[in-house]
């Protein structure tokens, strides 16, 4: 059977998570989306023309419209302020839900809403799509190969000059808080370890056109001596990196880059003599499962199937509660120029 779904948060933001339905067959038969729910009706409206939902429920209430629409799940595509309401009102109703990042706009909502997940006995993921690529696939399969021996670094980059206008450029901590969550969450999958600590400076750069921190340098500590360094900004005009950033891993043997695009290098110790032994190239293998490099796709998917196994989603919300951790460590770490420890 299929399941009924509301999509709560009817903007641009929501158009990938419907492609992502429309354009995946599987998707497409197991998901009919009963319900939109928006504060501005004509919003909820245009994306039913949009996406062929004539037969959607569509109104500002979440509670009316979850009724109206015999909703399992709802599809949280809301701005960050809203996601607190949104959730407790879904999983009280009865509703499995899947929402945008941050899953919280504090740790204590975050783990208040894992609790009412756990109290209700419904599924609360969140849609980190950006792990679900071929690139971050490969460099964790890569890394539990051992092919360039113990990790003991992540070193990325993001530089990019997005001009988005709206909700974004009103934000505090714009740029750690709404982008660099992605990266964060990607390394500590890659990984596979957890934050410990994080220190952090973060700037409004001269010319940016965001109200608060469009840029961020962040050193991370995570478990088994492996450290994470992000540098970022969000207002940085020229020559860009990849909205996935520039990666480089270093073993204990070897290292791994990443362009965030198509091009992979990787090599380990070389037997030249003199000061700098070269590398022998190591080749970096495709990702093991292609299913799980399709962005919004892959993680409905791994939801859907969540909700009719009872497996654990790789992205639940209390895991993921981790990478919101670590966004909130480095906002502390910055307004107080102190180390922060990570405790979630």
């Amino acid at each position: 059977m299929k399941l009924n779904a509301v999509l709560c948060g009817c903007g641009a933001m929501s158009k990938g998570w419907l492609r992502a339905i429309k354009e995946t067959p599987a998707l497409a038969e197991a998901i009919e989306v009963t319900g939109l729910v928006d504060v501005n009706p004509a919003a909820a409206e245009a994306l039913a023309a949009e996406f062929g939902l004539s037969g959607a429920a569509i109104g500002t209430n979440l509670s009316a419209v979850i009724a109206k629409a015999k909703a399992d799940i709802v599809f949280d595509v809301v701005i960050p302020a809203a996601r607190f309401n949104v959730v407790s009102t879904a999983l009280k109703a009865g509703c499995h839900v899947l929402s945008e990042k941050p899953m919280a706009t504090s740790l204590t909502e975050g783990a208040a809403l894992i609790d009412l997940a756990a109290e209700t006995g419904k599924i609360h993921a969140i849609i980190q799509n950006r792990r679900f690529i071929s690139g971050v696939r490969r460099m964790r399969r890569f890394v539990e190969l051992g092919a360039i021996g113990e990790l003991t670094g992540i070193h990325c980059d993001f530089f990019l000059a997005p001009h988005f206008g709206g909700f974004r450029e009103d934000m505090d901590n714009v740029l750690l808080l709404d982008m660099a969550i992605h990266t964060f969450d990607a390394a500590r999958y890659v990984a596979g370890k957890n934050p410990l600590a994080v220190y952090c400076i973060e700037r409004n750069p001269k010319g940016s056109w965001y109200r608060h921190g469009a840029s961020a340098n962040a050193t991370f500590e995570f478990s088994d001596d492996v450290v994470f360094t992000y540098r970022g900004s969000w207002c940085a005009e020229g020559e860009r990196t990849s909205w996935e950033s520039q990666w480089r891993l270093v073993g204990s043997k070897g290292m791994l880059t990443w362009d965030g695009d198509d091009t992979f290098g990787a090599g380990v110790a070389g037997d030249e003599t003199g000061l700098l032994r070269g590398f022998a190239p190591v080749n970096v293998p495709e990702p093991e499962r292609d299913e799980e490099t399709h962005g919004h796709a892959s993680v409905i998917a791994g939801f859907v199937d969540a909700i009719r196994t009872g497996k654990r989603p790789e992205t639940v919300s209390s895991d993921n509660i981790r990478s919101l951790a670590m966004v909130f460590g480095a906002i502390e770490s910055a307004r107080t120029g102190k180390r922060i420890e990570i405790s979630a």
